[in-house]
């Protein structure tokens, strides 16, 4: 293909992209055809549109921290498991009846490849060393299998909980075969509906598109929030509305302890007619890297630790609790009539977000350089970006020894948000499960062992046990099977039954 015949040279001129030719000559027949194909499929004037006001957004929030114009989620739009236990109960019957009409879907956020963790397939496929060895992805799944019989139980009635996975382009292709290859984990593959984010090139600090080979541009995924522009046009909010569903629970692949399609954090949102809600877990201290839901100039979004100083992260309120402790851990419920207001209308106007990268890319001659300082800006949006456009916006805060305890970093000295940490946090929940329903850990003296250790610092050991999502969703149904009884660990209680595996074997 001729780029001149083709009127993408001169497009790429009016760009001032020109460059993303330089190597034409030098591409073989096949690499041509692959770059014009990229290429074709641009809106550079958009792109750079996206640059200019992306790096605009930037240099401002640089200069001006939020710390004035912020105030903490107020009292009436927070829901608590501690606090409201006495409504815990009404609340997930409400969100098992919402499921029971198959009114309620799932949204897993994907898109990541496991490259901190040190492997280069989806995150979801990671095995955190498990007695059972199960990966994110069937632990999710499971949960879902459960809760789906859960409700079916409940109301005597057949009920699906379709799942919609968004992957990237660079984890699409193995989550597919992976689901595949082990059975949609028992789900029904037409309740699973994969799709795919949008990609965008990364750019320079002058607003040229980088290349990372002569025939090929440096693209990386959207960011979450590229979720909303997905929804429409891969016609996943079409699929929805088909199915008939109201309210979906959105969440990241990355959290061991995900609740998914949570009924009490569902039915607290539906009872309080929200068309937009947060899960939240507290603030462990006033430094901790995790961004806040509060309101800013009387609308709700999340507020990252760099924007705010020291003084105004230190706050407490009269209770000794931090003031902006709302840590946000990207768990989401929407209404649908929300999301397709968003996809609609409100989408174009998110603002991307500056993230610099050290990016690997060819020089002038062709030459592969890998820098070793940022070099360039990947521009994306998160899925949080919405909640200012909310109506009826709520809050559910949970413990987070019940719920968060995200995938994120290789094992490590330090130990933050490990394998082992995600393996840890699993088996000392599970481990509480089995003391709230009777049963008791003993040593090899035959010694009970006492109540459950504080896992805070991530150094103590748990007791090895890991009960089955398919056994039990969030700790119920075990008496019948562990009260009144002793267990030595290492304990596994899946569909099979109750096995105490001993170093010689089962």
């Amino acid at each position: 293909m001729d780029p001149n015949f083709s009127g993408l040279t001169q497009r790429l001129a009016k760009a001032n992209q020109s460059h993303l030719l330089q190597f034409w000559n030098e591409l073989s027949p096949t690499e041509r055809a692959d770059l014009a194909l990229d290429l074709q499929g641009m809106d550079f004037q958009e792109i750079n549109g996206f640059f200019k006001n992306a790096m605009e957004m930037s240099t401002n929030s640089k200069q001006e921290k939020m710390d004035t114009r912020m105030e903490p989620v107020p009292m009436e739009v927070l829901g608590s498991v501690t606090r409201n236990r006495s409504s815990l109960k009404a609340w997930e019957l409400t969100g098992l009846q919402c499921i029971s009409q198959n009114k309620v879907a799932v949204l897993l956020l994907a898109g990541g490849q496991g490259t901190r963790l040190g492997v280069s397939y989806p995150k979801g496929m990671y095995d955190v060393g498990l007695p059972s060895h199960k990966t994110l992805f069937q632990i999710q799944a499971e949960r879902i299998l459960k809760l789906q019989q859960l409700t079916e139980q409940r109301h005597n009635i057949k009920c699906c909980i379709p799942w919609y996975i968004m992957t990237s382009g660079r984890t699409m292709e193995a989550t597919e075969k992976f689901f595949s290859r082990h059975n949609f984990f028992g789900l029904d593959k037409n309740n699973i509906v994969f799709f795919q984010q949008g990609m965008l090139p990364a750019m320079d600090y002058n607003g040229k598109i980088i290349m990372e080979s002569k025939g090929m541009l440096s693209m990386a995924p959207d960011g979450n929030g590229g979720l909303y522009r997905a929804l429409g046009n891969q016609g996943i909010l079409a699929d929805m509305e088909r199915r008939g569903i109201e309210f979906i629970h959105v969440y990241c692949v990355d959290n061991i302890l995900v609740k998914v399609a949570d009924p009490a954090f569902i039915g607290f949102c539906v009872q309080k007619e929200a068309d937009c809600g947060a899960k939240v877990v507290e603030k462990t201290n006033p430094t901790e890297a995790v961004g806040v839901v509060c309101k800013v100039d009387g609308h709700y979004q999340v507020v990252e630790y760099s924007e705010i100083t020291l003084e105004t992260a230190q706050k407490r309120s009269l209770d000794g609790r931090l003031m902006f402790n709302a840590g946000n851990v990207a768990n989401h419920f929407f209404s649908f009539s929300f999301l397709k207001d968003i996809v609609q209308t409100y989408e174009p106007k998110l603002q991307h977000h500056v993230a610099q990268k050290r990016i690997p890319h060819v020089d002038a001659k062709g030459q592969l350089i890998q820098p070793d300082k940022p070099n360039g800006i990947k521009m994306e949006k998160f899925v949080f970006d919405i909640f200012q456009f909310a109506k009826t916006f709520v809050v559910y805060e949970v413990l987070r020894e019940d719920e968060f305890s995200p995938l994120k970093n290789a094992d490590s000295q330090e130990g933050k948000d490990t394998p082992t940490t995600a393996r840890h946090a699993l088996m000392s929940l599970h481990h509480l499960w089995v003391l709230n329903a009777g049963g008791h850990f003993i040593d090899e003296n035959g010694r009970r062992i006492p109540a459950i250790p504080s896992l805070k610092d991530g150094t103590d050991m748990p007791i090895q046990c890991e009960i089955s999502p398919l056994v039990s969703y969030g700790g119920e149904g075990l008496e019948e099977l562990v009260k009144d009884r002793e267990f030595h660990p290492t304990l596994m209680i899946d569909e099979n039954g109750v096995h105490q595996v001993v170093k010689n074997g089962i």
